[in-house]
């Protein structure tokens, strides 16, 4: 993510109407505990969970293969505008109500009902403040509200509560001097409005005390909440049972140490299906830069088998050459009509910002195996 233009920005009267000149709280999702000591020891994919169910036997819509990234992509949006011009940080699906939400950080200029003055680009990401965008599932704008204290948005989740109603997994508590998560929230979406980490709509959730650059991704094929986390000893994945982390029991199914840390390269998305995890990592390629090819520019894909933690496949990517500039920003999976993993793409000059989404579709499912004859 790059330092952005900081001129001057207000918002839309009707936005000022709507947010009444101050925090608004959104409804509360009901009773999760705030906070609850994390459990101890893991369980491997295969065995018993927390609940004592077998985990595996517990998706059986789940995928048994993982999606293959050496296959081509396919372009589904392309180049287009956000509510605000900053870079794409995360995307998620609510295929319920066919919509994409998506993050990314206020731009440096705007002065928000309430606010003293227009912050920079560069303060708004140290304090964590974004943008969720609300998109129709052609990628045009179709609302947004603002989050404040929350983080650098790098990933984020759907879930799906019934009756179109949902709620939105993100990171939340951003240390005021690096902008870095320190826990998860989750939280209801309500148009045109300015919702604070510290207000009570939104149910903190801290599975590991003391951390910093929390993010979660959720897969509700498998009931499991990717989380992605650092301490001083480096940066590390784990996966828990849903529905126990939703009521604030955090006791990891598995939990490993992030693959490909030790490139230096910035961390730009994760998401979550079945039994495996999928992150990108990559930074942002300048094609003035020569030496930009040289140092995994065009993002580098790992698929990471949730039983061990290991690799079982990683690929640098070229599939967006078309985009010159560009810039890997987040993944997600979205379940029909069949399932594709998504690759976000940032493009366009400081100021100037637009977003691109790329998919793989899954492999064909396994035949059923022949009836026996007669």
């Amino acid at each position: 993510m790059r330092e952005e233009d900081s001129s001057p920005l207000r918002p839309t009267r009707r936005s000022v109407l709507r947010l009444g000149g101050g925090a608004v709280v959104a409804s509360a999702l009901g009773a999760s505990p705030a906070y609850a000591a994390p459990g101890t020891g893991t369980a491997p994919l295969g065995g018993p969970s927390a609940t004592g169910r077998p985990v595996r036997g517990a998706v059986p819509t789940a995928p048994d293969r993982p999606f293959d990234l050496s296959g081509a992509a396919t372009r589904w949006i392309h180049e287009k505008r956000l509510q605000q011009t900053t870079v794409l940080q995360s995307f998620a699906f609510d295929e319920d109500n066919q919509h994409i939400y998506a993050l990314q950080v206020i731009r440096g200029g705007v002065q928000l009902p309430g606010e003293p003055r227009a912050y920079t680009h560069a303060e708004r990401t140290r304090s964590g403040d974004l943008c969720l965008n609300r998109l129709s599932m052609d990628g045009d704008v179709l609302g947004h509200m603002y989050l404040k204290g929350f983080g650098h948005g790098s990933a984020m989740g759907v879930e799906p509560l019934g009756s179109g109603r949902f709620a939105l997994w993100t990171e939340c508590d951003a240390d005021p001097e690096t902008g870095h998560a320190r826990g998860i929230g989750r939280y209801r979406y309500a148009e045109d409005t300015i919702l604070h980490c510290s207000d009570p709509g939104v149910t903190i959730h801290r599975p590991q005390p003391g951390s910093i650059s929390n993010s979660a991704a959720i897969d509700l094929h498998g009931r499991r909440l990717l989380l992605r986390y650092r301490r001083d000893d480096g940066v590390r994945f784990a996966v828990y049972d849903f529905d126990l982390f939703r009521r604030g029991s955090y006791r990891p199914i598995v939990d490993f140490p992030q693959p490909g840390a030790e490139l230096g390269l910035p961390f730009q998305g994760m998401t979550l299906y079945g039994d495996y995890a999928y992150q990108v990592i990559g930074a942002f390629r300048d094609p003035d830069d020569p030496d930009s090819e040289e140092v995994g520019i065009n993002g580098r894909l790992y698929c990471m088998d949730l039983s061990s933690g290991g690799v079982i496949q990683e690929l640098r990517t070229r599939s967006v050459d078309v985009l010159l500039a560009r810039e890997p920003e987040g993944l997600a999976v979205l379940h029909t009509p069949r399932p594709r993993l998504c690759m976000g793409y940032a493009s366009g000059p400081v100021g100037g910002r637009k977003y691109s989404l790329y998919y793989k579709e899954a492999p064909e499912p396994d035949p059923a195996p022949l009836s026996p004859g007669p």
